[in-house]
């Protein structure tokens, strides 16, 4: 199984199993940074009860979090394992299921970003 089957299947189980909260307003992949070193990402869904294009902290306003039920990737492409390769990455992916994805429909009805938890959030669905 290649890795974007991976993250399909652990998005489609975290979003088959989970009643999003009816404050939902907007959706966020949080991002982070597990091993700097071995280039290791870890990404975490979260539903938010604000969505403001203008102020950058809204997805901040967590109502529901996959919490520890997070997807890792390691990036093993030597020329790009920073932190703005696997943002790229993951957010081909993310786009990917929104047009694809089992329970995209879910997604696609509120805005979408994603983005590193002390960086910007980049929308890719409004």
């Amino acid at each position: 199984m290649d890795i974007y089957s991976e993250f399909v299947n652990w998005l489609d189980n975290i979003l088959e199993n989970n009643d999003m909260p009816d404050e939902t307003v907007s959706f966020c992949f949080n991002l982070y940074e597990e091993s700097v070193e071995d280039s290791v990402y870890a990404v975490q869904l979260v539903a938010c009860e604000a969505f403001d294009e203008n102020n950058p902290d809204w997805a901040c306003e967590e109502c529901w979090s996959s919490e520890e039920d997070i997807f890792c990737v390691e990036l093993s492409d030597e020329a790009e394992k920073d932190w703005k390769a696997a943002q790229k990455l993951i957010t081909s992916w993310v786009e990917e299921y929104l047009g694809n994805g089992k329970y995209a429909d879910i997604l696609t009805s509120k805005p979408v970003g994603i983005g590193f938890v002390d960086g910007d959030v980049e929308i890719i669905r409004r």
